[in-house]
């Protein structure tokens, strides 16, 4: 699976925010590494700078030198509707009036073909669903058309001086255009005087305020998709955004507005921001991630256990499950794999050789470690399997007696169309065979998943909901046919 995006926002009067951004970011990195950006106001102009490729390769300290303003968004993006080109690297700008805003998004529509086709726009007018929103917030700001849609200067910039009215355009626009939204979406968004936070009603993707302290001006607020980038800018974490609330940030602090009918609000946060999503350090319904994902491992040794001579994590998000599956069980816990950290995901490569050699450039084994042992390998999920049937015969080749799978989260059988990008159902190992068959075909002894109830009680909060339909075929929001990521980059759906 590829991670969703990453947004951050700052407001901090008569401070200089581009750094701050830089950091926020770049704490959001795991998010999406195709291409980075962000938009700066100086209360006058917008400028916005973006290109593929990761944070450190989009932004150095010249750039951000020339970056002067106090408020300001960002995102780190991977894909799920449009394709990964420098058009559809965010934040999106768009210069209305004489004000301008700009918009960056996590999560994925539903409608989107229905709304570009309700907004009369012809194929290919739009690539993504930032795009799309964009153009009908623009709509939304100038009724009449008038210069809504424009890219704006050719450097980017907007002029906000002389408009008497724009001091609630862009609330107004966004309150407008959101209701009539479907599925996963948490916006940050800027026009010269105002930082705007937006979580769709039901929370499927995370958002949080924080609040700067003092500084070298006013007290100053964050936004950010995980409280690590709170923590990396020096902000204190405030609150989680409610889904379905929309916070306006300006001179006199945040104001909530609530843009959803009640019957509409319904909490469904992904449950695999806790399995693998968010970091570890992240907090989730007041729980921090690092802490379920050991109570993860714990109840899964409880659930399944076997005979074995040592449990290893598969690196990285299936260790902190690994030290809990050793803690509970008594089996020693050690290292079994080295992970090449400057090595992409294996799934994205084009075919199957070329991912079995991904795989064997990302992990190596610790032959000592394994030779003559039975192993329990702990994971946090299985996609194509792909990673996971190399990685086993690379355990049997390095002297493993026998290799126990150990996943911490249910089989994953259903795509998922609310901003995770993941294969088609025919993809999924775990759609259409028994457990049995998924242990031979990868080569185990056995695999164990983690029961949906057990991962529940290792959250630990109770009352709270969540998403599950990657793991059940439930889909809190319905999902129109044909639903795919490249659904705007030819013709429309129902054209």
């Amino acid at each position: 699976m590829k991670e969703a995006c990453g947004v951050f926002g700052v407001y901090a009067p008569g401070r200089p925010v581009a750094q701050l951004v830089f950091d926020g970011l770049f704490a959001l990195q795991h998010r999406g590494q195709e291409s980075a950006g962000m938009a700066v106001s100086d209360r006058e102009m917008i400028t916005v700078v973006k290109d593929m490729g990761l944070v450190t390769a989009v932004f150095d300290e010249r750039t951000l030198s020339c970056l002067p303003g106090d408020v300001a968004i960002g995102h780190t993006r991977y894909s799920t509707t449009g394709p990964s080109t420098w058009r559809n690297a965010q934040p999106v700008f768009r210069s209305v009036g004489q004000a301008g805003f700009s918009i960056a998004h996590n999560g994925n529509l539903t409608n989107t073909a229905d709304l570009a086709e309700a907004a009369g726009m012809l194929p290919g007018v739009v690539a993504s669903d930032s795009d799309l929103v964009a153009e009908l917030v623009s709509a939304a700001y100038a009724p009449d058309g008038a210069d809504a849609g424009s890219d704006g200067d050719a450097d980017g910039r907007a002029d906000a001086d002389g408009r008497a009215d724009a001091d609630h355009d862009l609330e107004e626009a966004l309150a407008t255009v959101m209701p009539h939204l479907a599925g996963a979406f948490s916006f940050v968004a800027l026009d010269a005087h105002h930082l705007v936070g937006i979580r769709d009603p039901n929370g499927f993707r995370p958002l949080c305020l924080g609040r700067l302290r003092g500084g070298e001006g006013a007290d100053g607020w964050v936004l950010a998709s995980e409280t690590p980038a709170l923590d990396v800018v020096g902000a204190t974490y405030v609150r989680e955004i409610d889904p379905g609330e929309m916070i306006v940030i300006d001179d006199s602090g945040p104001r909530s507005v609530h843009l959803f009918d009640d019957a509409r609000v319904d909490p469904r946060l992904c449950i695999f921001e806790f399995v693998y999503f968010s970091r570890p350090d992240s907090l989730l319904y007041g729980k921090e991630v690092h802490g379920a994902r050991v109570r993860m491992g714990e109840l899964l040794a409880g659930q399944v256990p076997v005979t074995a001579d040592l449990v290893m994590g598969v690196p990285d998000s299936g260790i902190p499950a690994a030290e809990g599956y050793a803690r509970a069980s008594g089996i020693p816990y050690g290292q079994g794999l080295v992970k090449n950290r400057y090595i992409g995901r294996t799934f994205i490569t084009p075919d199957q050789a070329a991912r079995d050699k991904g795989v064997r450039r990302k992990l190596n084994p610790l032959k000592e470690s394994i030779a003559g042992r039975r192993l329990v390998v702990v994971d946090d999920s299985i996609v194509r399997g792909t990673t996971t049937r190399a990685m086993v015969h690379m355990l049997r080749d390095a002297g493993a007696q026998e290799v126990h799978l150990r996943i911490s989260s249910p089989p994953f059988r259903w795509p998922c169309f609310y901003g995770i990008d993941t294969p088609e159902r025919s993809e999924l190992l775990a759609a259409t065979r028994s457990v049995d068959e998924i242990a031979s075909y990868l080569g185990a002894d056995s695999v164990a998943y983690l029961t949906y109830e057990n991962l529940v009680a290792a959250i630990g909060a109770p009352g709270a909901g969540f998403c599950n339909a990657c793991l059940s075929g439930a889909y809190p929001v319905a999902v129109p046919p044909p639903a795919s990521k490249k659904v705007l980059e030819g013709a429309l759906a129902h054209a």
